[in-house]
């Protein structure tokens, strides 16, 4: 029997969660979208009951359960519509700390994390450089018991929150191939040098706060390397599989929120005296998103199971993060013509998350980056 996330204490954490969003999130999630802004005191509330980074060891203020109750996270969040960053801080940033990091490192800032005193981030792109990472221009110089950092970054989730944020630099700029000579650097909240731009206007995920990041003579302690010098990409490749599952797991949880609501609308609303899913063509437009959501959560689910094992399952992520991600966008698009002028209002839920699900295959490679890998993946 496979893995099923809808029962014993795996539905207690599911529950408890879904009260968290109930009392805390959704309430108020209007005004942050509003506000472009989450307060950080709801991140400390997460973390007082256990709902960020739950897989980190206790000794660093985790509960030391597996990344499973992060799916659960995630899913819920994107069932409710409400995409807060826990899973790009939790199941994205932090892992990189608590793989590549040092004892003191770990110690000095996991339980941070853990608690929602500490909001991290990651900065990759740049202006000029998207899913090509091998082509980013940031540098870090050596200088004595430091680095001199130079570059500036941009669509960086939590940028204005950000405590801590793991850039990805050169370190060797003349390095052969370029991948080689990229490193990480944890940058801390306060340090000379570094700034943060205006908070970028969004098509949607718009409680989200990301900005661009600016780094103008930077002077990181080196004792803030993470990892080891020039070895960054590899460290970047290592983690993007979680990154994209995680992504994946968004887009799922989404298109079963949109077709649950759609139903519901399609059987409600009347015209020309029959329900809208009386007609046969929207009948069966709705048997077809239902059957494509369905495959995807079997697919996904499966997937999951195999990344909990520890296995490396690069290939099928990717399969994963673009088809799932593109069927939830086929989803919105149905969905919301299914809604008719309704839809287009902020009334209904669908105007909200047709907007918001666009980004689901641009962000962490896009779809044509993953096609890409998978590509490779066959040896093609």
């Amino acid at each position: 029997m496979g893995l099923d996330l809808s029962t014993g204490d795996y539905q207690i954490f599911r529950t408890a969660f879904r009260k968290f969003l109930q009392s805390e999130i959704i309430p108020s999630y209007e005004q942050w979208e509003k506000e472009g802004l989450v307060p950080r005191e709801v991140w400390a509330k997460a973390g007082d009951n256990g709902f960020l980074c739950p897989w980190l060891a206790e000794e660093y203020g985790g509960a030391g359960a597996g990344f499973e109750y992060s799916a659960i996270i995630t899913d819920e969040l994107a069932r409710a519509g409400t995409h807060l960053l826990f899973p790009l801080h939790s199941d994205i940033v932090v892992p990189y700390i608590a793989t590549y990091g040092t004892p003191e490192q770990k110690h000095k800032w996991l339980p941070g994390c853990a608690s929602g005193q500490i909001i991290a981030a990651v900065a990759m792109t740049e202006p000029d450089t998207g899913s090509d990472l091998s082509a980013i221009r940031t540098t870090a110089a050596r200088d004595g018991d430091y680095y001199v950092l130079n570059g500036t970054k941009t669509f960086i989730s939590c940028g204005l929150h950000a405590d801590l944020v793991v850039v990805a630099c050169k370190t060797d700029p003349r390095a052969e191939p370029p991948h080689k000579g990229i490193s990480l650097l944890v940058v801390e909240r306060g340090t000379p040098g570094f700034a943060r731009g205006s908070q970028l206007d969004k098509m949607g995920l718009r409680s989200q706060d990301t900005a661009e990041l600016v780094f103008e003579d930077c002077r990181v302690p080196a004792e803030n390397l993470l990892g080891q010098e020039n070895r960054g990409f590899a460290c970047l490749m290592e983690k993007l599989q979680q990154e994209r599952l995680v992504c994946a797991i968004m887009g799922q949880g989404l298109a079963e929120r949109m077709i649950g609501y759609t139903v519901d609308y399609c059987r409600g609303r009347s015209v020309f005296g029959q329900p809208v899913s009386a007609f046969q063509h929207n009948t069966f437009k709705l048997v077809e998103m239902a059957t494509e959501v369905e495959l995807g959560r079997v697919f996904l689910d499966g997937l999951l199971e195999k990344h909990l094992t520890g296995r490396r399952v690069v290939r099928e992520v990717s399969m994963a993060k673009w088809w799932i991600t593109e069927m939830a966008n086929r989803v919105a698009y149905h969905c919301l013509q299914l809604h008719g002028g309704y839809g287009y209002s902020e009334e209904y839920p669908i105007c909200r998350d047709y907007r918001d699900v666009r980004i689901f295959n641009i962000f962490a490679g896009t779809t044509e980056v993953m096609k890409s890998i998978i590509a490779k993946e066959m040896g093609l």
